[in-house]
């Protein structure tokens, strides 16, 4: 909208507040301060819905991966036929054999339930959400018949052991014998423990050689799963499903939304909720600023008409509200960008900050997943964001500017 030099002159004089206009003012900088707290509310939450969803995705398909083969009877027999026609299906990035089963461990006298994973000592050392997350000891001491195990943080307090500590593992469907099956107990040495930071990895992940998980499961040489990484985790349906047909009649090919469903569209669900809220509070805000302009008009009637008898046009006054409305929510914006990054960026120490004041555990690892508050900002998004504002900020300037345009200047000065 291109004002001439006049129109910006009066645009000008009526964003600052005139002689008995204080009132007309405090009303548009609260719609400044309204528009911004909705925008930086909006950025922050959905860089938060955006984060959680993203760190879930990253460390939920980085250990369990973008799909599993799996054997009917929960074992594969020729898993290393089945392992090479994986690698050779187009679109698959890397595929790892696996053995993966809740037991139970016991350590200085406490017992918990624990799940196991076997894989091969190249794939622990390899995966992207073990790596650089060990937080004492070192997972490349983990080797087939070592007897050594890397276990998760919060797991190593509730057994109340560490590096050098001894884990026994117990597998209750242990071997027959006359008078009934007899447990089988691995006393294991603790080798590494690590910090992936989803709490219910770090409470129950035990990670083993697949050798040493086969002789404790007595497997012998079969494996439970093949954990599959394709090119995209979108398309991981149509990437598989020639495979599926190939291995229909010996094992079954589950994907991560199945494996994940409830989680991730719960996510999905509750995000687009808080857009929709977090909107309505923009709304709520331009409001505010259509009731300023609304009141600057009646404000600079008398104005407005000496205006049109010098020669302004209607579309001029339309113009000059108009812009004078979207200034109002452009500074808006722009301070609720600012606001919103500056939080999001000390999110985690205000976070910390409060919890320290009040007492209470506002980001509980056990009911989040996670061990502190994520955060992944969408350019994209933020763009919608701030042209949903300045769409609503237009809006709410279309019927002052009219009723501006309109005025009839011999109605206003007749009695002048």
């Amino acid at each position: 909208m291109i004002l001439n030099r006049y129109e910006r002159m009066v645009a000008k004089r009526y964003l600052l507040p005139g002689k008995g206009e204080g009132f007309i003012f405090l009303v548009a900088t609260i719609s400044l301060i309204a528009v911004a707290l909705g925008v930086a509310a909006l950025i922050i939450v959905m860089s938060v819905m955006n984060g959680f969803r993203a760190e879930l995705f990253d460390k939920i398909v980085g250990l369990n991966g973008h799909a599993i083969v799996q054997g009917y009877n929960g074992r594969l027999a020729d898993w290393r036929d089945v392992l090479k026609d994986v690698r050779a299906t187009p679109g698959v990035t890397d595929a790892s054999p696996l053995i993966e089963q809740p037991l139970l461990a016991t350590s200085n006298g406490r017992v918990e339930g624990i799940l196991v994973r076997g894989m091969q000592v190249g794939d622990i050392l390899d995966n992207p959400t073990l790596k650089g997350k060990t937080v004492d000891g070192d997972m490349a001491l983990l080797r087939p018949g070592s007897e050594r195990i890397g276990i998760g943080s919060r797991l190593a307090q509730k057994l109340g052991t560490r590096v050098g500590g001894r884990v026994t593992i117990i597998n209750p469907a242990g071997q027959s014998t006359p008078f009934g099956t007899v447990p089988r107990e691995i006393s294991y040495e603790v080798a590494a423990i690590f910090e992936v930071g989803v709490y219910d990895y770090d409470e129950s992940f035990v990670i083993m050689p697949l050798e040493d998980a086969q002789l404790l499961m007595l497997m012998g040489d079969e494996i439970a799963m093949i954990e599959i990484q394709t090119t995209d985790p979108d398309t991981v349906g149509q990437t598989l499903a020639p495979l599926a047909q190939r291995l229909s009649n010996k094992a079954l090919i589950i994907d991560w939304r199945s494996m994940n469903a409830a989680l991730f569209e719960t996510l999905v669900i509750e995000r687009t909720a808080m857009f929709i809220v977090l909107s309505i509070i923009i709304l709520v805000a331009v409001f505010n600023i259509l009731s300023s302009l609304i009141m600057l008009v009646r404000a600079k009637t008398r104005d407005i008409a000496i205006l049109r008898t010098m020669g302004a046009s209607r579309q001029s006054l339309l113009k000059i509200f108009v812009t004078v409305g979207l200034l109002i929510g452009m500074a808006g914006i722009a301070a609720g960008m600012f606001l919103g990054f500056v939080l999001l960026f000390f999110r985690q120490n205000i976070v910390n900050g409060i919890q320290f004041i009040t007492g209470l555990e506002l980001w509980d690892p056990s009911i989040r997943f996670l061990t502190e508050l994520p955060s992944r900002t969408d350019p994209v998004e933020v763009a919608a964001i701030c042209g949903l504002a300045l769409l609503f900020s237009f809006l709410a300037t279309l019927y002052p500017a009219f009723k501006a345009a309109g005025t009839d200047p011999v109605q206003v000065l007749r009695y002048e």
